[in-house]
């Protein structure tokens, strides 16, 4: 089955940040248990995090624009569009209701990097429901 563009790119997104930011919760835990995270441990870890999806998205995006020709420059059409906001749309509600958490309800139960590494969570999923839903949504043909 031939994927579309902008499928190919969410996929490369959703991989880009399991990768990634699976890899520095992984570390964050680690190193939570073995003493402690500090701050400039944290943002080490996110750093580089940050730095290898880039890497991943960057190269990721030019293989498959190279590969996929006049399909890589061809305008977002009415479905891709509708696709994009439905992602965007349900994100939005993972998105809120972290923040909800993190500001409303864990400065009373946690303090410090537990509540920045959980609002960095809260971020990291809704990205990954959005990309998600875009990969869904063309599996199954959504034309909204």
């Amino acid at each position: 089955m031939n994927m579309a563009y902008r499928e190919k790119i969410a996929w490369l997104e959703l991989a880009g940040q399991v990768v990634a930011y699976g890899g520095f919760f992984a570390a964050v835990i680690v190193a939570e248990r073995m003493g402690g995270v500090s701050l400039l441990l944290f943002i080490g870890l996110f750093a580089a995090a940050s730095v290898i999806r880039m890497l991943i998205e960057g190269v990721g995006r030019f293989v498959i624009a190279a590969r996929s020709g006049a399909d890589a420059r061809v305008p977002a059409d009415e479905r891709d569009r509708a696709i994009a906001r439905r992602g965007a749309a349900i994100a939005y509600y993972v998105l809120m209701a972290g923040m909800i958490l993190v500001g409303l309800v864990m400065p009373f139960t946690a303090s410090g990097m537990k509540i920045v590494s959980a609002a960095l969570l809260g971020l990291v999923l809704a990205e990954l429901v959005r990309c998600s839903i875009i990969v869904s949504s063309y599996r199954r043909g959504w034309h909204g």
